[in-house]
């Protein structure tokens, strides 16, 4: 194909070209679009993504989803890429995993390259999260149409859960056939696991039912959508959950009173989430017959289950500083903690501590000083990006879903505290996509990168392939 000469003159209108068509949304990124949400609605039904085939078909779906997303950039003839700042430690920590693989900084060489892929398919997720759900003016309708999915979504997860859960003969059972030793809740193993979801759609659906105008008569049937995800997260028993959601509560209602812009009826918002977990909890206090206690008996008594106590844990985060101190700029490297531990541990149980029950340590076990400054760097920008200019951003539908997304985040940095959930590929998958929803800007701002400019033949017609 031959070139055509264009004057200096002929270039503005050019760039000009190349931002409006980077504006337009092309087959090729609704199917992007649409490639990442089924992943995530998928994610969480095979014991959340835990097995090798199940996390390996997730990175194989992002990468299609990648593909996608990049061949809508070549049919446009431009390359907008939306950038937050949070970009820079999450590419250092996976260069720092990388590094740790080639140079065999690592204990475990062959868990330490699982670690670095779930890694990568979580940036890359991050990313196309970041392209395609952000609350961009050509994206916004696509971002309040993902708070009404992630509301059907935990509506119907949580539905089965209950169900599971009344039906089957005990509590090691999931699909009513596959026999497992953990205490199971929906489709996870771990029924702590199940409530890291919970926490996350929850508050996502909560930011969407705000979103709705006052006048919206499927505010009623929202809520009731939330109020079941937020009785099965009590049926499952999971008490970090349960503080989890106490805490996104908290955020929430300090944000309603005194944050929301005026005109946006934040105190009749804040009511709104009251009477919700007041109805929660209301439904959960009334099932009082016999059949009903004896169900919720393990529940409502955990001291019966053999369950990873507060002691155990202190004692596991102990010992995980140990290995802190014997490698402490790199750590062990990733995935190598349960290889690692049980040099450094000093109390006797036939328990095999494959995580450390708390997030934060074993990253810092297996990432060192490096990877601990970088997870702090990570944590201040987040936390900074999530909650910046909030009364402009709740003047607008989408703020109200991004604020939804940051309270499902916040829940979760709160339960890693107590539990390893962003080792479960599934909540990962579900973590990156709401963070990148929570941090990225909105409006139609933002750095783009044009690629070269083409012959001036090509402006009214298609992209040169």
């Amino acid at each position: 194909m031959s070139a055509t000469s264009t004057s200096p003159a002929t270039l503005p209108r050019l760039a000009h070209h190349g931002e409006r068509s980077a504006l337009i949304v092309s087959p090729y990124d609704k199917a992007a679009r649409a490639v990442m949400v089924f992943t995530l609605l998928a994610a969480p039904w095979p014991f959340g993504g835990v097995a090798p085939w199940a996390w390996a078909a997730l990175t194989g779906l992002v990468l299609v989803a990648l593909l996608c997303w990049a061949m809508g950039c070549v049919q446009k003839g431009a390359l907008r890429i939306v950038w937050t700042p949070l970009y820079y430690p999450l590419l250092l920590f996976l260069l720092l995993g990388v590094v740790q693989f080639v140079a065999h900084l690592t204990l475990d060489e062959m868990a330490a390259r699982e670690s670095v892929l779930k890694l990568a398919t979580d940036v890359i997720l991050f990313f196309l999260a970041g392209q395609l759900l952000s609350a961009r003016t050509e994206n916004r309708k696509a971002l309040v149409r993902f708070g009404f999915i992630a509301t059907a979504f935990a509506l119907l997860v949580s539905l089965f859960a209950i169900l599971q859960f009344f039906t089957s003969p005990n509590f090691r059972i999931i699909y009513w056939t596959i026999r497992t030793k953990g205490w199971v809740f929906g489709p996870y193993i771990n029924h702590n696991h199940y409530g890291g979801l919970m926490e996350m759609l929850i508050g996502l659906a909560i930011g969407y039912l705000l979103s709705r105008p006052a006048h919206d008569p499927r505010r009623l049937v929202i809520g009731f959508a939330i109020l079941i995800p937020i009785v099965s997260v009590l049926f499952s028993g999971s008490r970090a959950a349960f503080g989890a959601m106490v805490g996104e509560g908290l955020i929430l209602g300090f944000i309603l009173f005194w944050k929301a812009p005026k005109g946006s009826q934040g105190r009749r918002k804040a009511v709104w989430a009251a009477v919700l977990v007041l109805a929660a909890a209301g439904i959960f206090g009334a099932l009082g017959t016999t059949f009903m206690r004896n169900r919720l008996a393990p529940v409502l008594e955990p001291a019966k289950w053999k369950e990873v106590g507060g002691q155990d844990r202190l004692m596991v985060a102990r010992d995980s500083f140990r290995i802190l101190r014997a490698h402490p700029w790199s750590g062990v490297g990733l995935g190598s903690y349960e290889l690692a531990f049980p040099q450094f541990q000093t109390f006797g149980t036939d328990v095999v501590w494959d995580h450390a029950h708390n997030d934060y340590v074993e990253a810092l076990a297996e990432t060192g000083l490096v990877g601990g400054v970088l997870m702090a760097f990570a944590l201040f920008l987040f936390l900074g990006l999530a909650f910046r200019n909030l009364q402009d951003r709740l003047r607008h539908e989408t703020g109200w879903i991004q604020l939804g997304a940051t309270l499902g985040c916040c829940g979760l940095l709160l339960h890693s505290f107590l539990d390893f959930n962003l080792h479960l590929p599934a909540n990962a998958a579900w973590f990156v996509v709401l963070a990148a929803i929570a941090v990225h800007p909105r409006g139609t701002q933002g750095n783009l990168k044009r690629s070269a400019p083409a012959p001036e033949s090509s402006v009214s017609g298609p992209a040169a392939g």
